[in-house]
């Protein structure tokens, strides 16, 4: 059971947090937030020691690629969990305890997605993700707009869990197993095609891609920003799990009919999501759509059918993940008072420099401008792709690249250019300043130091193709 110390650690803190929440309260209930952080990070520390493995069955492995999407979730739940405690504070002071939970069951839904080599293993990790977002979306239940922005998440994430939970069945039904490693091999069919295009619908819309994304902008917007800032970068990085569990179990390669499907997608995700992004006036949905852009350039990755092509699609949302957390928190700490529209943000470099720093770094990472974090990320991708003879793409993906940078540097003219409306400093909670200035760590030395990070992607990429050290058992 050591290989699954790192599911069982966070279901462990899961349970804590249960225990915390229903006891008698004493004192600041924002000590369970620190506590939630605490132990993610703490879980995080733990996979540097964990043993590579399977258990018994061979339903989950532990191995290089299982340990860095883990860092990845836990990552994005920790900075999640510090940039909610003063949200959560001033929002819902007595659902707290809930909110840390449901976060917490999210990413130990991630963390069996991770590493698991048996399709119910997988689907059952799928929904332990998506249904805890279904009711963090709502926690502003009292916002008439909270409520439609999670009923749209609710509604397409049950559309999703029945295509992939049907396409499955076809998968199932055609390879007369459940291991991934022998559906992947099986002979190929119609069912088995048929299958393979129904899950690969499904979990689209988890990563948000053309066309299933139109779920993105109300929730990004409706929902409380901290959750938000997990939402947009976790689901993507368990999506590329799943796609990579999937095609890659038994080291054979992509599904043949995934990989011009997954380049269609990219294409569509990336126009959509960058031309979409240049007219808008809100900065939370002006990051729902530019995430959209970035679900595109991971399709990219992944419809290389390469180990390269995967190493590559984790390093890029390792440089996102700390990106656009960063940028999330920063928009909650300025849009919690003077909005959400760009406007608010005028002459923010006068009132709070340090805010206005921040995002203007933020958002050059998400740009891909050098040399932070999402300039390696963006740099390291295209260079994947055109080795693997797709050098249309990377074309194409880099003008829409240019053209992200219009939108983005509208937030930045806001803040340097235009007068300020109110000289007011804008406060900020310490616990709000660690999220920001955790990130800011994360940009600045992925930025500097990007060659070990890259690495380990590629380690990871690589890892998938091996069977592991325990041979799996046929049901």
């Amino acid at each position: 059971m050591e290989a699954l110390l790192i599911p069982l650690s966070v279901a462990g803190l899961a349970a804590l947090l249960l225990l915390a929440d229903i006891a008698p309260a004493k004192g600041d209930a924002r000590g369970i937030g620190s506590f939630a952080a605490l132990g993610l990070f703490g879980t995080l520390a733990l996979t540097w020691v964990v043993a590579p493995g399977a258990d018994p069955s061979g339903s989950y492995v532990s191995d290089a690629f299982t340990v860095f999407v883990q860092r990845l979730v836990l990552l994005a739940g920790a900075l999640a969990c510090v940039a909610s405690i003063d949200h959560a504070d001033a929002h819902f002071p007595k659902r707290q305890g809930e909110f840390y939970l449901l976060l917490v069951a999210s990413v130990f839904g991630m963390t069996l997605i991770a590493g698991a080599r048996e399709l119910v293993l997988l689907l059952v990790g799928f929904e332990t993700m998506g249904i805890p977002q279904y009711v963090l979306a709502a926690m502003h239940k009292d916002k008439k707009v909270g409520v439609e922005g999670a009923t749209k998440l609710y509604l397409t994430g049950a559309l999703s869990a029945g295509l992939t939970i049907y396409g499955a069945s076809f998968l199932v039904g055609a390879a007369g197993t459940t291991f991934l490693p022998q559906i992947v091999t099986t002979a190929p069919s119609a069912m088995l095609g048929f299958g393979a295009l129904l899950v690969l619908a499904g979990i689209a819309f988890k990563l948000g891609a053309v066309p299933f994304h139109m779920w993105i902008p109300d929730t990004y917007a409706s929902a409380p920003a901290p959750f938000v800032a997990f939402l947009s970068v976790a689901p993507k990085v368990a999506v590329l799990a799943t796609v990579a569990r999937i095609s890659w179990a038994s080291g054979e390669g992509m599904f043949s009919w995934w990989t011009g499907d997954l380049l269609v997608l990219a294409a569509l995700t990336l126009t959509v999501g960058n031309l979409f992004a240049l007219p808008q006036r809100n900065v939370r949905r002006l990051l729902a759509w530019s995430g959209i852009g970035h679900a595109g350039l991971v399709l990219l990755a992944l419809g290389l059918a390469t180990t390269d092509g995967i190493g590559a699609a984790l390093f890029y949302l390792t440089t996102y993940v700390v990106s656009n957390i960063g940028a999330f928190v920063v928009a909650e700490a300025v849009g919690g008072k003077v909005g959400d529209e760009v406007e608010g943000w005028n002459g923010l470099a006068r009132r709070s420099p340090g805010l206005a720093l921040a995002m203007l770094l933020f958002l050059l990472s998400l740009g891909g401008i050098p040399f932070v974090a999402g300039f390696w990320g963006k740099v390291l991708l295209f260079r994947t792709a055109w080795a693997a003879g797709q050098s249309a793409m990377v074309f194409y993906g880099a003008l829409l690249s240019v053209v992200s940078l219009f939108y983005y540097l509208k937030i930045a003219r806001a803040m340097y250019v235009e007068p300020a409306k109110d000289p007011t400093p804008i406060a900020v909670g310490r616990a709000t300043i660690l999220a920001i200035v955790l990130a800011l760590i994360g940009v600045i030395g992925l930025g500097m130091f990007p060659a070990p990070f890259y690495d380990s992607a590629e380690e990871a990429g690589t890892a998938l193709l091996v069977t592991g050290p325990v041979a799996l058992v046929t049901p």
